[in-house]
């Protein structure tokens, strides 16, 4: 196995890529940009998300599932929660297929007929759409906070993947919490940051720089977004986890203050 590695201080890239190959932790998918997760990949994954899952609701969390689809009038509502996700969005028209009487690839095409009224985004974060529940759930103050967590996969139409690094499709946990004052709010964020960098650097082993990132590079819609970078063997920074204040930039009628992952 290790004749088909190449060796990391020639070309760092391919000796990771190489690396998860042949350990058999994933695979390059037949869907461009995607993966496939194998079994020895998929343990870790397990045995990541097990430990997680257990510091988030040691601190209250409650798990719960928000749809894959999106209506794209949601994420049209937040403008820069949306310029920021645009050119990544995959996005549904139609919800059959039809034949077309040819064969190969063109053998199947949309079916006119059933276009949709309002197109739907497949998730690339679900801060629109879970946000629009609380505005439904949270009546007054009484409701507060809400602390929710959400295990699940999202898409972001990458240009440059890497297997789990940064792949079209990939899973995570998305935390989206609501708070009477935005000192709670903030103090969600750090704590969540805390969780994070505890993780990495007691569970995984990876030392972690956290702090603050600049206007240009914070989440689209957050008022503040924290962060984890790692230092990769290449040199280069790795952002490892983050956790985002939201102010009211997502909230709706009664207003609450924001916090998410």
């Amino acid at each position: 196995m290790a004749k088909l590695i190449t060796p990391r201080a020639g070309d760092f890239t391919r000796w990771y890529t190489d690396v998860v190959l042949q350990a058999k932790l994933a695979d390059y998918s037949p869907v461009k940009g995607c993966m496939v997760i194998r079994p020895h990949g998929y343990a870790l994954w397990e045995n990541m998300q097990r430990v997680l899952d257990g510091m988030f609701k040691e601190t209250g969390h409650e798990n719960a599932y928000f749809p894959l689809f999106i209506p794209k009038s949601f994420l049209a509502k937040e403008a820069e929660h949306v310029e920021g996700f645009a050119k990544e969005c995959a996005v549904v028209t139609h919800t059959r297929l039809r034949g077309t009487g040819k064969s190969g690839p063109d053998a199947l095409e949309p079916d006119p007929a059933s276009r949709l009224e309002e197109e739907l985004v497949i998730r690339p974060t679900s801060e629109t759409v879970i946000y629009a529940m609380y505005a439904k759930w949270i009546q007054s103050y009484r409701d507060l906070p809400l602390l929710y967590n959400q295990w699940a996969n999202v898409v972001r139409w990458e240009m440059r993947t890497r297997l789990f690094l940064r792949t079209t499709e990939f899973l995570w946990q998305e935390g989206h919490t609501a708070h009477a004052t935005h000192e709670e709010a903030k103090e969600e964020a750090l704590r969540i940051l805390g969780i994070y960098r505890r993780f990495a650097e007691e569970w995984m082993a990876i030392p972690v720089l956290a702090g603050v990132k600049t206007e240009k590079e914070k989440f689209a819609g957050a008022d503040r977004t924290y962060c984890i970078e790692a230092l990769m063997q290449d040199g280069k920074a790795l952002q490892a986890g983050t956790s985002h204040d939201l102010g009211q930039n997502f909230s709706r009628c009664p207003p609450a203050w924001l916090r998410s992952r």
